[in-house]
């Protein structure tokens, strides 16, 4: 018989979906089933250890560590639009807005003060822990694996003190380079479950990156004022780029929209990938970058390549070679990607990966353009006709101790093979 996924906007469901959390947590087949999302989020939080009885409180931030993470933070400069989006409409349906770092830490909050004064009693406070790691299944920590937005109600929770609360919530990243900032979350009593919650903080998520992409345009614009006359004395090749390689200018070469950039990035000789030897000097909002011509015919060939796919949240590339190491971090993409060339050193054709990844021979459109933008970063570690690992490179797979913690989010056949297999090399 079919097991149906159980829904989650009635009280009958809910108390449905308590008992079944009940039988899976004692480990046998529950008559019907959770939501994919959630079934596999319980099933993440029992490998860590997590105890369903436990409490949810956690060690607070000191407040300088508190007032340190909201200033480094790109969130701060946007909690008024934010707020603009959010607070009318949780403190009329008796909500409150969650604002967290990229380690599930909550930086700001606000919205419905009885609310509020309920959630200090299950640590949903300034300075707290909400990651999966710490708190189980729930919308912050859940939508931080995943990376996409999500929603958890009732006895969706791991843990039995979130039972009487609703929350969901969406990632908000970095347009400048993919990576993600934290987490907005939406939370009340699960009486004031909705599903248009989820669209609304959604909506909201991407209003906020939208907001980032323009205040980047700008910071460019300002860059590009300030180098084109630097450029206009400067011979040979040259670039003018933002700290995260975005071009605002270039001289003597063909131009590109980004620049890779290693993540220690600072002034002096640097080696980078796309371009050999180069002499780095700071800009206001960015860096010159002068290629170093006489050191083109520097041999440049890389020995060694290390996938780093343990960590649930992030991947990377660290690529050795006579110039020193350097460490890429990978969109998820990317990571599925090179972890499907990892599996297959012989090499893979466009049809083969678009199937690995997108299970569609067809989409090998989508892969060469995805292996285009990966070779800006990996020019000397990527062959093609079949697209594969250089052969002279030496490569290492550091992957997850659990097979069925590679890439959490990655919904890749290739990944969710691997992770059914158990074969992780």
């Amino acid at each position: 018989m079919k097991i149906e996924p159980l829904a989650v906007h009635s009280a009958d469901s809910a108390r449905l979906l308590a008992r079944v959390r009940e039988t899976a947590l004692a480990g046998d087949t529950p008559r019907a089933a959770p939501r994919p999302v959630i079934d596999a989020s319980w099933q993440r939080v029992m490998r860590i250890g997590i105890d369903p009885d436990r409490s949810t409180s956690s060690d607070l931030l000191p407040v300088g560590e508190l007032e340190h993470r909201r200033r480094a933070t790109a969130l701060g400069e946007l909690l008024p639009s934010l707020s603009q989006g959010l607070i009318a409409v949780v403190q009329a349906s008796q909500q409150i807005m969650v604002v967290t770092d990229e380690e599930g830490r909550v930086l700001w909050r606000d919205g419905d003060r009885g609310v509020m004064r309920k959630a200090d009693g299950i640590c949903l406070e300034a300075g707290a822990a909400w990651s999966e790691d710490t708190t189980g299944t729930n919308g912050i920590g859940t939508a931080l694996e995943l990376r996409r937005p999500v929603q958890v109600h009732s006895a969706e929770h791991f843990v039995r003190t979130l039972h009487d609360w609703t929350c969901a919530a969406a990632p908000v990243h970095d347009p400048r380079d993919g990576r993600m900032l934290g987490v907005i979350d939406v939370s009340g009593v699960d009486s004031t479950f909705h599903p248009a919650t989820l669209a609304l903080v959604e909506s909201v998520a991407r209003l906020a990156e939208a907001e980032l992409r323009d205040r980047h345009f700008r910071s460019v614009e300002r860059l590009r004022s300030v180098a084109a006359p630097v450029l206009c004395r400067v011979g040979g090749r040259a670039l003018a780029v933002d700290a995260h390689g975005w071009l605002a200018a270039v001289t003597g070469m063909p131009p590109v929209d980004r620049l890779p950039l290693p993540k220690s990035f600072r002034a002096g000789r640097r080696w980078l990938p796309s371009l050999g030897m180069c002499a780095v000097e700071p800009l206001p909002g960015g860096w010159l970058v002068r290629v170093e011509e006489a050191a083109q015919a520097l041999d440049a060939a890389v020995s060694r390549v290390v996938l780093d796919v343990s960590s649930r949240r992030r991947s990377s590339v660290t690529v050795s070679g006579p110039a020193g190491d350097w460490t890429h971090e990978l969109s998820p993409r990317h990571a599925e990607l090179l972890y499907a060339l990892s599996a297959h050193r012989e090499g893979r054709s466009a049809a083969e990966l678009a199937a690995d990844l997108f299970g569609d021979r067809t989409r090998t459109v989508t892969v060469r353009a995805e292996i285009s933008r990966l070779r800006r970063h990996l020019a000397q570690v990527l062959a093609h006709r079949p697209y594969r690992f250089a052969d002279e490179v030496e490569v290492e797979v550091i992957a997850p101790a659990h097979p069925a913690d590679l890439l959490p989010h990655s919904t890749a056949p290739a990944i969710t093979a691997a992770r059914r297999t158990g074969s992780l090399e």
